[in-house]
């Protein structure tokens, strides 16, 4: 019952004060009223009496538009802590008086692999939140759990109030990615162009251009691939691995929300740029290369990510310890350029990708 469900829950919002965070459902939210609103999202759980509630802070200030603001998302995935983190600070950091437009900050978006730890909502539905942006999501028996109802919330509820999203990731025990945020090219030189700078001021030393999707909704999957194909400035990152919160990709997602923010004129201010982006050694980069694991194995690479490699140099080398006596089986690289994401552990799959090269583009 409505009278059960939706009940004030108190929670600390800085040191001088407490404020209520509510749960509501996604009908009951309120976008649009001047002011700093703090909720729980109740989404209906499917195995338990009670709801997922997914932590949802939206601050709307004098001159927000309809249509427009800034959305920033941690924890698409359940073991990637940067976003999450950087988001957290970001709530007890952002005045309600300096919000000029409007800013909607959601630290965990995935609470059901989030819970758990892991890539997938292993705990529930076992899918991919970053793959179930996809036509009928949400709306059909067969894609009616909770990953694909939280993208339905995301595209139902979120999307018709922001032109931004900035999409926090980093690699969890998946990949080790050298520290980037990317864009995608539309082709409109101004859009791009935007789109670029937002993903420069993250500070990072590699910023991934790629080419906007003009596939169905049904083709791409990802939260990053739909706010783009909607024509949003979206920003996608990795900034970690291995299940930590990386030094410096959390700063760089707190200096990425903050300087698009600021600059798409939803928060009052200035801001300067920090690392690679300050002492201008960013590198603009498109993927060109990948190597795919023909077999099981166990990965030793031979350079880091960050690091430039030849086409035809050996890179790495796949080890099956079931033929000791035989020789690795080497990988070559099939492009020259930038190592940026490789394994992150030694254990791999057959048919895992292992290495990716990205190249400077103009």
């Amino acid at each position: 019952p409505a009278s059960h469900l939706y009940l004030p829950l108190t929670y600390a919002l800085d040191m001088e004060s407490c404020m209520p965070r509510q749960i509501v459902s996604p009908a009951q939210l309120d976008f649009e009223s001047p002011g700093r609103r703090d909720y729980w999202v109740a989404l209906r759980h499917t195995s338990v009496w009670g709801s997922h509630l997914i932590p949802l802070t939206v601050i709307v200030g004098p001159q927000a538009k309809p249509g427009e603001g800034l959305s920033a998302f941690g924890a698409c995935h359940g073991n990637e802590y940067e976003g999450p983190v950087a988001l957290k600070h970001l709530l007890r950091e952002i005045r309600t008086e300096d919000v000029l437009g409007r800013i909607v900050i959601v630290p965990v978006l995935n609470v059901a692999s989030f819970r758990v730890g892991s890539r997938e909502s292993t705990g529930d539905d076992g899918f991919n939140l970053n793959r179930v942006f996809v036509e009928g999501a949400g709306a059909t028996p067969a894609m009616a759990g909770i990953t694909h109802r939280i993208a339905a919330f995301v595209r139902e509820a979120i999307w018709p109030h922001v032109h931004i999203c900035i999409d926090l990731h980093s690699g969890g025990e998946v990949a080790r990615f050298a520290h980037w945020a990317g864009f995608f090219r539309c082709g409109d030189p101004e859009i791009d162009a935007r789109r670029e700078q937002m993903a420069r001021w993250f500070g990072c030393q590699i910023v991934t251009a790629g080419t906007s999707s003009t596939k169905p909704p049904g083709i791409s999957g990802g939260m990053h691939n739909d706010a783009d194909r909607l024509g949003k400035y979206a920003i996608g990152t990795e900034l970690g691995w291995g299940q930590s919160v990386d030094v410096q990709g959390t700063r760089y997602a707190r200096q990425g929300v903050l300087a698009a923010a600021i600059h798409h004129e939803q928060l009052a201010g200035s801001i300067e740029p920090i690392s690679h982006h300050a002492d201008g050694t960013q590198s603009l980069v498109q993927t060109r290369a990948s190597i795919t694991a023909p077999y099981w194995g166990h990965y030793e690479p031979l350079f880091d990510c960050g690091e430039v490699v030849e086409q035809g140099q050996t890179v790495g080398y796949l080890h099956d310890f079931g033929r000791l006596d035989e020789e690795p089986f080497a990988l070559i690289a099939g492009a020259s350029g930038i190592v940026i994401s490789q394994a992150w552990g030694a254990r791999v799959e057959q048919g895992q990708t292992i290495h990716m090269i990205g190249a400077e583009v103009d």
